[in-house]
């Protein structure tokens, strides 16, 4: 999957990463912040996405896309297509650009909206990755987790760097009899739950 990236990802995902990288350094208030993952973490998500059962993929919060290209090189391998979903019109116009250059228009689907008014439609949901606005977790947590296939994965940013943030979902999230759920200490911690 990493040794077959098509050319046209890897120059995107280089361009969004040096973007990000200079968006961190000089604060230039061009637009929110991308606050995108780490490639590290991207990898880490593809693997998780890949060894998903059979079903429907949700990523929650697209930003410029990039979290979705490393999603994408699973979709192609295992044949299922993203649905993502993002609020913000500076990033939605980032990511119709970023699916635009990869030619990805086959595998993903944007949606413009609040991601919480759209998951109770999805009943066999066997991947997600949802890293949005804090506020939000715990409520996409709440619908996703009933419409999840078994052995479906949740995969939550920011489980470290936000902790407090996000303590009471995560500890919901962990003592929760549905799923297996443990946080892993890559990127910015990563909440990792799968359906039993």
């Amino acid at each position: 999957m990493f040794h077959k990236i098509p050319e046209s990802i890897k120059k995107r995902m280089k361009y969004l990463e040096d973007f990000d990288t200079k968006d961190r350094i000089d604060g230039t208030p061009r637009m929110e912040r991308l606050r995108q993952i780490p490639p590290e973490t991207g990898k880490f998500v593809s693997i998780l996405a890949v060894s998903a059962p059979k079903g429907e993929f949700l990523e929650i919060g697209t930003s410029a896309g990039y979290s979705a290209l490393w999603i994408t090189l699973a979709c192609k391998l295992n044949g299922n297509k993203l649905v993502t979903f993002e609020i913000l019109k500076d990033k939605i116009k980032l990511a119709r650009e970023t699916f635009e250059v990869t030619d990805l228009h086959d595998v993903v689907e944007l949606i413009e909206g609040d991601a919480r008014d759209y998951i109770p439609n999805y009943r066999n949901i066997s991947f997600c990755f949802l890293d949005a606005e804090k506020e939000v977790y715990e409520d996409c947590y709440d619908l996703l987790i009933p419409n999840m296939v078994k052995g479906g994965i949740l995969v939550a940013d920011n489980a470290i760097n936000h902790y407090e943030t996000l303590k009471p979902m995560l500890d919901k999230a962990l003592a929760d009899e549905r799923v297996d759920g443990m946080i892993v200490p890559i990127g910015k911690g990563e909440l990792v739950c799968r359906k039993i």
